[in-house]
C-alpha cells in the first residue's frame, strides 16, 4: 500500500502544484475529511481500515460504576472531537488529540500499558485505529480529480 501511496503522490504532485494555496488547502481539507470518515466508519464497524475484524475485548472488563462493558470498542474517540482534522497548503493530518491519542496509541500498536492509573498492567492486542485502504486510496485519488477537473 506505502508503494501506491507514493506512486499517487508521484502522478499528482505536479498536477497539484499548479493550484493556488488556497486551493490546496482546501483540497487537503477534503483529503483529511474524507479519511477521517472512512476511518471512524472502520471504527464503527470493529475493524481495521483494510477490514480486518479487531480482536475483540476481554470478558471480564467492567465500566466506572461496575457493569460489564458490552457495545463496541472507541465508541467516543472516533467522534470529530477527538479525530481531528488539520489541512495545510503541502499536507493532511488526521489524528486523535489529548487523552485520546494516548489511548489511540496503546491500542493501534499494541502496547503494555496500565488499565487505570496506579493500577495493573495489560499487554493490549494490536487494533489499528487509522490507515489508508485500497479503496480509500482509490477513492482520493477520485476527490482530487475531480477537484483538479473543476478548477
Amino acid at each position: 500500500m506505502a508503494d501506491d501511496l507514493l506512486r499517487l503522490e508521484d502522478w499528482l504532485s505536479p498536477l497539484i502544484a499548479r493550484l493556488q494555496p488556497a486551493e490546496r488547502r482546501q483540497l487537503a481539507r477534503e483529503v483529511a475529511i474524507s479519511v477521517r470518515k472512512a476511518n471512524q466508519q472502520s471504527m464503527a464497524a470493529q475493524q481495521s481500515p483494510d477490514g480486518q475484524a479487531w480482536e475483540p475485548r476481554k470478558n471480564r472488563s467492567r465500566d466506572a460504576k461496575g457493569r460489564l462493558r458490552q457495545g463496541p470498542m472507541f465508541r467516543r474517540m472516533r467522534m470529530a472531537r477527538h479525530l481531528r482534522t488539520k489541512a495545510f497548503t503541502d499536507s493532511a493530518v488526521v489524528q486523535f488529540i489529548g487523552r485520546a491519542e494516548r489511548i489511540a496509541r496503546v491500542h493501534h500498536f499494541g502496547l503494555r500499558d496500565r488499565v487505570t492509573p496506579g493500577g495493573a498492567e495489560y499487554s493490549y492486542p494490536e487494533r489499528p485505529l487509522i490507515g489508508i485502504s485500497q479503496d480509500q486510496l482509490e477513492q482520493l485519488r477520485d476527490i482530487i480529480l475531480n477537484r483538479l477537473a473543476g478548477s
